[in-house]
């Protein structure tokens, strides 16, 4: 026979039951554009302080491959506090070191990845940017929504809410939008302004494509620099032993090659390593054939502030230090857990929640950020008018190189809501045409 419920268990029951609806009613839904590796990280945080969370991501799926990226010092205590230390590291590239050599493969100088307690050159969490966005979405794709193959076309925020249109035809409103889409981040041209404003090209480029292991790499860094043209060529260790990756810097005071352009950027690139010693024509002979080749210029974003309203920006989209820092995932993965925190201490008022994610930050970006300038320089081609190099053994130095690994304290938000497990069932949307 089936049991009868009591007055009071019903009223008890309709309590809970209530209090769930308005817990749910009252969760804070946050669009993030970006799938790379600030968006999915932010994704966990925000997640976990009990909103309810999309990402809209414009590329079909995730991106596979990429630069190696690194965690150091403050970044690690925060990949631990996802609980995805072990995972983390077993996408590791497992680069031993690195090697600088001559043009006849001459071994110059030598740094290990157990150097500086494994925060040095060649950090201990080595991954590659692909698989770390893998990592961070298996992560978060059960109760998050990912939409793939979408962007934001347009959106207008007033006091309560932000009304977005995406490209694919969808409207919907949000109660917080951010935006961790890259150093060519559209929101924050559509809503801060154009990019000129706020990119700041360092006089470098880089370029990086995966290439067969046809050169008896073995978990070790090489780098050729011809010191006359500034220009370098490097070969790194990844995961498939069978594959490595290429990559290349040059200086350029001017850059002006459309950076979806991608078989204009391959002519660009054969005509500045032309002459360029080592093994540099080899690796250029799999150029053509090559499935994640990537160029950009080595530039930072440098504004005034990150959020308009209830609009924010995070990783890149707000303040790239640059491939020349080592600092970029790091500033991504501590920005997202503080972004999140803040907001979520704040009770999800936009004002005080960016406001306080921003005074945290700002002094740790800024140092990653001159640690990028410098080591910029320091491959500048030595000339009349050029500054002179950085004289990295002074104690200044050091204590820049704390500041930029170590420089942020992360609060524990004890008081904030923390759902470490995950909630829900994947929800995936379709890729639009």
């Amino acid at each position: 026979m089936e049991a009868v419920m009591s007055v009071d268990d019903f009223k008890q029951d309709h309590t809970i039951r209530t209090g769930e609806q308005r817990a749910r009613a009252s969760a804070p839904r946050v669009l993030v554009a970006g799938a790379s590796i600030a968006g999915p990280a932010l994704a966990h945080w925000l997640r976990r302080r009990g909103a309810e969370v999309t990402v809209v991501e414009r590329a079909p799926e995730l991106r596979p491959g990429g630069q190696a990226v690194d965690a150091r010092g403050v970044a690690k205590e925060v990949i631990g506090r996802m609980g995805l230390d072990a995972a983390v590291r077993a996408e590791c590239t497992d680069t031993a070191g690195a090697h600088t050599v001559d043009a006849d493969g001459q071994v110059l100088e030598t740094f290990r990845a157990d150097d500086d307690g494994g925060d040095g050159f060649i950090a201990d969490i080595e991954i590659l940017r692909g698989d770390l966005s893998r990592v961070l979405y298996d992560d978060t794709r059960d109760g998050v929504e990912y939409v793939f193959g979408d962007r934001i076309a347009g959106l207008a925020q007033d006091a309560d809410g932000v009304d977005v249109v995406f490209a694919g035809g969808d409207r919907r409103r949000f109660d917080l939008v951010v935006g961790a889409d890259g150093l060519h981040s559209a929101l924050r041209a559509m809503v801060f302004g154009p990019h000129v404003r706020f990119l700041r090209h360092l006089g470098h480029v880089l370029a990086f494509y995966s290439v067969p292991n046809e050169f008896g790499l073995d978990r070790w860094l090489l780098e050729y620099r011809d010191q006359e043209s500034g220009r370098s060529a490097l070969l790194r260790p990844v995961q498939d032993a069978t594959r490595a990756m290429a990559m290349f810097y040059f200086g350029s005071a001017d850059f002006d090659v459309d950076y979806r352009d991608i078989a204009a950027q391959k002519v660009l690139l054969r005509g500045r390593m032309a002459g360029l010693g080592w093994l540099t024509p080899d690796i250029l002979a799999y150029l053509d054939d090559t499935p994640d080749f990537y160029l950009d210029q080595v530039a930072q974003v440098v504004m005034d502030r990150w959020s308009s309203g209830r609009v924010g920006l995070l990783g890149d989209a707000a303040f790239s230090s640059s491939p020349m820092s080592g600092q970029g995932t790091g500033l991504a993965l501590v920005g997202a857990y503080l972004l999140a925190g803040e907001l979520a201490a704040a009770g999800w008022e936009p004002e005080a929640g960016f406001a306080r994610y921003e005074a945290r930050m700002r002094p740790f970006v800024e140092a990653n950020q001159e640690i990028g300038r410098l080591n910029a320089r320091s491959r500048d081609v030595p000339g009349p008018d050029a500054e002179p190099s950085p004289d990295f053994a002074g104690e200044w130095f050091t204590e820049l190189v704390g500041r930029a690994i170590n420089g942020v304290e992360l609060p524990d938000y004890a008081g904030v809501p923390d759902s470490a497990a995950p909630a829900g069932s994947p929800i995936t949307s379709p890729v639009k045409p």
